[in-house]
């Protein structure tokens, strides 16, 4: 046996390679070699080897890379495409017969005299027809332009109006001369679209008398009734319905800020009642200087005598 310190540790040890391993292995005992993955302390054993082969890809078809090869649809799907294009045809049929129909009504109208109007004002949400620069004249588009400021300014006075009578309401008066306000509202704004201003419209446009007739009787209204709100006498409900001089003198004194809100809408009536006056000077002057009245007392008379037969 060796000692524990050998004197030459480079001294090989002499290996018979003829001997026998068992017996090689006891005179030289275990080796301390480790031998890494691929080493093997019994070399007669080989390890079996796994199959690493990869999955094979699936066959591609036979016509694969013929252009010309058919391609199979199942017959539902055919079915279906020539289903909608049934409805298709359908719906372009019903739209053709709709839009004939529609053509034949303007057609028939176009030859009775009958203008089909189309709403388009105001754009966000049209409510009447509205077109002054394509159907009036251009000699009379300003003039028209300013008696539709008079309609809007109308819609603004009326709108400060109740503005004005509910901080006179909230502040303890009446709840009467609020429900007022809001009736002059109602009936006013509507009201001045159709009896004064579209009869102006449509004299400017088809220089009909009558229309100017119409026009002339409700506008002086239209200015009878601004200059009454202008004023606002006390004889209805002491006149705070309405928002004029007289029961802005005798609120300012007890309720200064309801006391503004009647004199805010004194000037709007007063600006209302000055630009009224000054179309009805112009369109009277027009009236006059195209020869309108001696046609409009034509019309009445030939309207009397048809009346009178």
């Amino acid at each position: 046996m060796a000692s524990r310190y050998d004197p030459n540790p480079f001294d090989e040890e002499e290996v018979n390679p003829f001997s026998d391993a068992a017996a090689r292995g006891k005179t030289s005992g275990q080796s301390n070699f480790g031998g890494g993955a691929f080493y093997t302390t019994n070399p007669g054993i080989v390890p079996p080897v796994t199959n690493s082969r990869l999955s094979p890809l699936p066959p591609e078809p036979a016509d694969f890379y013929n252009p010309t090869a058919t391609i199979d649809i199942p017959l539902d799907s055919m079915k279906d495409l020539k289903k909608k294009e049934k409805e298709l045809q359908a719906k372009e049929a019903e739209l053709r017969r709709r839009e004939q129909e529609v053509k034949r009504k303007e057609e028939a109208a176009a030859r009775a005299g009958i203008v089909l109007e189309e709403k388009n004002w105001p754009p966000f949400f049209p409510l009447i027809h509205h077109d002054i620069a394509n159907e009036i004249p251009i000699h009379l588009q300003r003039l028209q332009y300013v008696a539709f400021t008079t309609l809007l300014g109308m819609t603004l006075c009326l709108t400060w109006n109740i503005i004005a009578v509910t901080a006179a309401w909230i502040r303890g008066y009446s709840v009467t001369i609020w429900l007022l306000s809001i009736i002059y509202f109602i009936a006013g704004v509507p009201g001045a679209y159709v009896l004064w201003y579209r009869p102006l419209y449509r004299a400017f446009r088809k220089d009909s008398a009558l229309n100017f007739g119409w026009f002339f009787l409700f506008y002086l209204l239209h200015i009878g009734f601004c200059v009454f709100a202008a004023v606002a006498p006390p004889v209805v409900f002491k006149g705070k319905s309405l928002a004029g001089i007289l029961p802005a003198v005798d609120l300012v004194g007890k309720h200064v800020l309801v006391g503004i809100f009647y004199f805010i809408g004194f000037g709007l009536f007063c600006l209302e009642s000055v630009l009224s006056v000054w179309v009805m000077q112009q369109v009277y002057m027009y009236f006059r200087g195209s020869g309108k009245a001696a046609a409009m007392r034509q019309e009445a008379a030939r309207g009397a005598m048809r009346a009178a037969f």
